[in-house]
């Protein structure tokens, strides 16, 4: 009998293992998103909205260029969102104090108040999870993600996130 075949199949283990994971993901998106899906259908938003918000709300004074380098879209998408986010007052936009042509976002308190409220069931929902798994299921989950982002970001992703 080969000993490559079935279940001891070591390569086999690690791609079952890896579908597991991907799948997991998935899941696990699909239920860390639908308490503030729901929060941003009542206020006729989408995710990228709350995206913006979160990132903004993150780095009040992020210029538009940022924010697109950031989320990956076209100026054209980000433009649509954030049209409306400034139209109905959560998202205020300044003029650069130095560079006249660079557009400085902020979260008004109607924005902070709705960022907030996305937040928190995903804050209570990651913090639960942290509680169950444990510091050093913690730690590896964050290295796990950490090494899911393209290796050419990482390391400026990694300090973005690590302010307060």
């Amino acid at each position: 009998m080969d000993d490559q075949a079935g279940s001891s199949n070591p390569l086999q283990s690690q791609e079952d293992s890896i579908r597991q994971a991907i799948e997991l993901l998935f899941y696990a998106y699909r239920d860390f998103t639908a308490d503030p899906d729901e929060i941003l259908r009542r206020s006729g938003f989408g995710r990228a909205h709350h995206r913006c918000l979160h990132f903004i709300g993150r780095n009040p004074g992020i210029a538009v260029s940022e924010l697109l380098t950031i989320l990956k879209i076209t100026k054209q998408s980000l433009s649509r969102v954030l049209s409306q986010l400034i139209a109905e007052g959560f998202v205020r936009q300044e003029v650069g104090a130095r560079d006249k042509r660079r557009r400085l976002l902020y979260l008004t308190e109607k924005g902070r108040d709705l960022h907030r409220q996305l937040i928190a069931p995903q804050r209570r929902r990651v913090g639960r999870a942290f509680r169950e798994a444990g510091p050093e299921a913690v730690s590896g989950y964050c290295r796990v993600l950490a090494l899911l982002i393209d290796e050419r970001e990482r390391a400026q992703v990694l300090v973005s996130i690590a302010k307060p």
